[in-house]
């Protein structure tokens, strides 16, 4: 008996701006298995509630886009908003803390959270396409690095 390995497919999902995401992050979050779950869904969720708001200003005639794909031992989301972008962090350390918000600031909480999340975080040089991996073994290392 041969064993044939068939890689996952992506699929996509698409929505108008909104920070109405429960419906959407159960949709991302279905084949996942449980214990990673609660983990990933604040990690999505900030980051979904950044391309809607931040980069598409919350106008529900831009679109989130969101590509992803579950492996074995992996996850990966690559979110794309349609804004003017922005200038992600570069060499952020294993531990984020040069994202951690001032105690009195509302802000940057979102990418605080993403970057401790998630194994992998890629952006695009323009800021309006994020790429997010979770590893699903603590071994392992990404097929993409």
């Amino acid at each position: 008996m041969t064993l044939m390995y068939v890689a996952p497919q992506w699929q996509t999902l698409t929505f108008p701006s909104t920070l109405f995401l429960q419906p959407i992050l159960e949709i991302l979050l279905t084949d996942l298995p449980p214990e990673y779950k609660d983990e990933i869904r604040l990690g999505l969720q900030e980051a979904l509630v950044n391309a809607a708001r931040h980069g598409n200003q919350l106008n529900p005639e831009k679109l989130v886009f969101v590509r992803y794909t579950i492996f074995p031992d992996e996850c990966w989301w690559v979110i794309t908003d349609q804004g003017e972008g922005f200038s992600p962090p570069s060499n952020v350390s294993e531990t984020a803390d040069e994202l951690l918000p001032a105690a009195d600031c509302e802000c940057g909480r979102g990418l605080f959270l993403i970057y401790a999340i998630f194994d992998e975080v890629y952006w695009n040089a323009k800021g309006t396409e994020v790429s997010l991996c979770k590893y699903l073994t603590p071994t392992h290392h990404s097929r993409f690095s």
